[in-house]
């Protein structure tokens, strides 16, 4: 295929029930088209659309599972009085093991490096392998790249990435420290320079993604040097229903004690742990922090959990890279809770981070400064931007490019 400059590159978020996209036309990087469609395997499903100039329409249909959301969203942008091709499709795909870390078009090898990583990824994994081959059928002949979320952490140095495990454990099975989110710190490594109208070179930024799922990444130089995901995107700090850091050993005493197989713990740690085990309420944190303000208890301190593990890997971090420059808040909680981004920052001032209460509080949408102007550290809102990695990437897979 003859890669143009005006590609059209269509980026699908799938997750268990839902799918969003995105077409990008990567000639001055627009978006002609993005949508959600909601309540998979419903009659009843939800389907928003907008169009280039931002209107949008909703609508509800039978969506029986993610063959026919496809087809929907195939069928909205191939239809109507301007129909609008596509010229590939980028995944964010979240594991292949050690042999894909970084961007690939899509073969059979590389769906089957997916599927043996499937027990440690067993809630993106699959959904995502079904929906490549679903694209792969009924897009024939047109380009398909996986943008695998440990990309990004290809840089982080091997005494941050091997664990204390006997060394064959990494050789023969790949066991380090992967890092996750790898689209959306990218964003944030780039975005914020341009925000603080400096260059990445010597710059320190700790990176927060915050929401159903979370983790915090260092960044010297524009690269990332470490991050809280480990091995498996079940790790670091807490997640709407996974769990975060966790002794293994914890994990063996309950599977004897409660005599469970492998899938049933997985199962527990994937959908039933993390902010919804602690507070017994709930997976998300609007939920939660209305619970803790009713008096739950728990709730309290599955907030109180969230925010201390953040905290932590701020301070680790900031001593990793000798120093701290900026810090940037992203993804549902980071871009939208100004009691976590408050929380998180009190008490830091001697990190040399003078948050602005006010600016922090107010209501805006956009990326944004909150730190005070005599803050040595900066302190900023970024609203991240996954699928504009995403679609970069696919563009510069296809096109060849190094």
């Amino acid at each position: 295929m003859l890669i143009r400059s005006a590609v059209k590159v269509l980026v699908p978020n799938l997750g268990s029930t839902s799918l969003k996209y995105q077409l990008l036309d990567m000639e001055g990087e627009r978006v002609l088209a993005r949508g959600k469609i909601e309540r998979i395997g419903s009659v009843q499903a939800v389907i928003t659309t907008w169009d280039a100039e931002g209107s949008s329409a909703q609508t509800t249909a039978a969506i029986p599972d993610h063959r026919a959301a496809i087809q929907d969203l195939l069928g909205r942008l191939q239809s109507g009085s301007h129909p609008t091709g596509i010229d590939a499709v980028g995944f964010k795909a979240v594991h292949g093991g050690p042999r894909y870390r970084g961007s690939f078009v899509v073969d059979d090898a590389l769906l089957e490096a997916m599927k043996e990583f499937v027990p440690v990824a067993s809630v993106h994994n699959p959904v995502y392998i079904q929906a490549i081959e679903i694209f792969r059928e009924v897009l024939p002949g047109v380009p398909m790249v996986a943008v695998f979320e440990p990309g990004f952490h290809v840089t982080i140095p091997d005494h941050a990435a091997v664990y204390g495990v006997p060394y064959e454990w990494l050789e023969k099975h790949g066991i380090r420290r992967y890092g996750f989110h790898g689209s959306s710190h990218c964003y944030i490594s780039e975005r914020v320079p341009q925000l603080l109208r400096r260059t990445a070179q010597d710059l320190r930024l700790v990176s927060c993604h915050l929401g159903g799922s979370s983790s915090i990444c260092a960044i010297r130089d524009g690269k990332s040097v470490d991050s809280s995901f480990g091995f498996s995107a079940q790790s670091g700090v807490e997640h709407a229903a996974r769990v975060g850091e966790l002794d293994p050993f914890a994990v063996l005493h309950v599977m004897a004690k409660e005599k469970l197989t492998p899938a049933q713990v997985s199962e527990i740690l994937s959908k039933k742990s993390g902010l919804l085990g602690i507070s017994g309420v709930s997976s998300d944190l609007r939920d939660i922090e209305d619970a803790a303000a009713k008096g739950n208890a728990r709730a309290a301190l599955a907030i109180d959990i969230l925010i201390y593990e953040v905290k932590k890997y701020l301070g680790a971090f900031a001593a990793a890279m000798g120093g701290l420059d900026a810090v940037a808040f992203a993804g549902g909680i980071g871009e939208n809770s100004w009691r976590v981004r408050e929380a998180v920052c009190r008490d830091m001032e001697f990190l040399g981070i003078f948050l602005d209460g006010e600016s922090n509080r107010q209501p805006a949408s956009g990326d944004r400064l909150i730190s005070r102007p005599s803050s040595s550290v900066a302190v900023l809102v970024v609203y991240t931007n996954e699928e504009i990695i995403v679609a970069r990437e696919t563009v510069r897979v296809i096109s060849g490019i190094k």
